[in-house]
C-alpha cells in the first residue's frame, strides 16, 4: 500500500495562491475537503486540492480589459481634489508673481 503525503494548510495556501486564513475558512465551510489528524492538525489530500483548484479556475470570471478612457476617467475621479488644488496653487502663484 503506497503512502500518500497529506498537505498542510501552508502547502495548500501556496498551491492555491491564497492566505492561510482563507484556506481555514474554506475548510470550515466545507468547500475544501479537510481531515483532522489526532483532532488537532488539519491536513488535505493533494488530489482533492487539485480538483478544487480546477473548479476554482473554472468559476473565475474572465478579466475585463480596461480602455484608456476608463483609466483616465478613474484617475480624474480619484484624484480630482489634488488636481483642483494644484490648479488653484498655480493660479495663486501666477497672481502673486504677475505684479
Amino acid at each position: 500500500m503506497a503512502e500518500h503525503k497529506l498537505l498542510t494548510v501552508r502547502d495548500v495556501s501556496i498551491m492555491l495562491g491564497v492566505s492561510e486564513r482563507e484556506i481555514l475558512d474554506l475548510a470550515d465551510s466545507g468547500s475544501l475537503p479537510a481531515y483532522k489528524i489526532a483532532g488537532v492538525y488539519l491536513r488535505f489530500k493533494r488530489e482533492q486540492v487539485e480538483d478544487f483548484k480546477k473548479k476554482l479556475h473554472a468559476k473565475a470570471p474572465a478579466v475585463k480589459k480596461h480602455s484608456l478612457k476608463d483609466g483616465v476617467s478613474d484617475f480624474l475621479y480619484f484624484n480630482d481634489f489634488y488636481i483642483f488644488s494644484f490648479v488653484v496653487i498655480l493660479l495663486m502663484l501666477f497672481i502673486i508673481f504677475k505684479s
